[in-house]
């Protein structure tokens, strides 16, 4: 059968060109053409802007949700998370401190690992006054296994500025609370609006696939093009009346229903109006799309344990960079790309008196970081004498075991204890 050539009001000028040319279409693509008329030519394009006129969101021109079916969305997403949100502690009341503390540590991190963290510095520190006294190496600790210990180092300084610079007296809009470090554009909104009603739409990894899907935006989402509409968007879905409610409903559907690669559209309180459901007929919707992603680099990485008597040596790494801060045995790392990452960074251990290699201790293992995938072992050395390094410092074995140290040699901790020869620690 020969393509049908048809015009229509609905569809988008670059299909009609200058003289509304005829597009061609096969006689299937006719089925339901007053319902999606702008989603079966949209699909797949890169370009889609989004407009607000009249109380009515619209995409390239065309109508997608009056105020009306906004309204409603809202209602019917709040319906639902109040009957279907998960049982979280910080929730329970909408303490700044818990909530704060609550948005640092859930950064990058499962929900149930995180809960976990919660609880222990809620436990240990349950207010900022008591956080900013901490000392900073019991912080490092309890945080340790987390990653991204620049966050752990923030959250030691922003509560020693609400403690000692805003004396507890906390602000109520989320442009003040990215004041404090560690504090971005989604973790101050989350908090302002949860806790003082701020009319700011938080919008982390969870919103930003639900409303990039409802919408239908395809552009990537860590560009300005795919980015500003999404953030103009949540900004007109948000409801006002109550922020702190509707920014945790629309992550938590994002958490629970559309998620990356599974979603469940069948009860989720948006479908109706979802354009990417519309768009993928009996398939999945689409997630959203990133410009390019890091590549893992392979990285060899090699720990020296070095004892003198009972004693053995811990470095402490710089502040910035992996690990930053910890305390680990003097490494060696090698990229199998560029093979001076950090080659340089240990003594030339042979070539040291009094200092003898003793063999490998604990099986090769991978361990993986989020843009890098370690092989890592770990060599054995006694050493006649206490020597003394840059950023290097002995310690008894029980005690370095108290210190902040990398998940890769505390989770081996004790094989490496009862693997180091007992000559030793004579």
């Amino acid at each position: 059968m020969l393509p049908l050539l048809i015009a229509h009001p609905f569809f988008p000028s670059r299909f009609l060109g200058q003289s509304g040319l005829q597009y061609p279409l096969s006689s299937s693509c006719l089925v339901g053409l007053s319902r999606i008329c702008f989603s079966t030519f949209e699909k797949g394009c890169k370009n889609r802007v989004i407009q607000f006129k009249m109380n009515t969101i619209m995409v390239r021109n065309f109508e997608i949700l009056t105020k009306n079916e906004i309204i409603q969305a809202r209602a019917q997403l709040k319906s639902w998370f109040i009957s279907n949100q998960r049982p979280l502690p910080w929730r329970d009341s909408p303490d700044p401190y818990a909530t704060w503390l609550c948005e640092i540590i859930m950064q990058q991190t499962r929900i149930d690992q995180g809960t976990r963290y919660w609880q222990s510095f809620i436990a240990k520190w349950p207010s900022f006054e008591s956080l900013a006294t901490a000392d900073s190496e019991e912080i490092m600790k309890t945080w340790q296994g987390l990653g991204y210990y620049s966050r752990a180092r923030n959250l030691h300084k922003a509560a020693k500025i609400v403690a000692n610079d805003w004396r507890g007296d906390l602000p109520t809009s989320a442009k003040s609370w990215q004041q404090l470090p560690g504090v971005g554009p989604y973790t101050s909104a989350a908090i302002a609006s949860i806790c003082f009603g701020d009319p700011s739409a938080a919008i982390d990894g969870n919103a930003l696939r639900v409303l990039s899907r409802w919408a239908g935006i395809h552009e990537p989402i860590d560009k300005p093009t795919g980015r500003k509409p999404i953030e103009k968007l949540a900004g007109e879905f948000l409801d006002i009346s109550d922020p702190g409610m509707h920014n945790q409903a629309v992550m938590e559907l994002g958490a629970l229903l559309c998620t990356p690669k599974a979603p469940n559209c069948e009860h989720c309180p948006l479908n109706e109006n979802c354009k990417s459901r519309v768009e993928m007929v009996g398939q999945t919707p689409i997630a959203p799309v990133k410009a390019g992603k890091i590549k893992v680099r392979r990285v060899a990485l090699t720990f020296h344990v070095i004892v003198n008597e009972n004693k053995v040596l811990m470095r402490q790494r710089p502040s910035q960079g992996i690990w930053g801060g910890l305390w680990e045995f003097p490494s060696c790392w090698i990229d199998s790309e560029s093979d001076d990452l950090e080659k340089n960074q240990l003594p030339p251990l042979n070539n040291r008196q009094g200092l003898h290699e003793t063999g490998p201790i604990v099986e090769p293992f991978e361990h993986i970081l989020s843009h890098r995938k370690l092989k890592v072992t770990f060599q054995s050395w006694r050493s006649n004498a206490a020597f003394h390094e840059k950023d290097m410092k002995w310690f008894r074995w029980e005690d370095a075991r108290k210190l902040p140290i990398p998940r890769a040699i505390e989770k081996n901790w004790e094989e490496l204890e009862n693997s180091m020869p007992k000559q030793q620690f004579s």
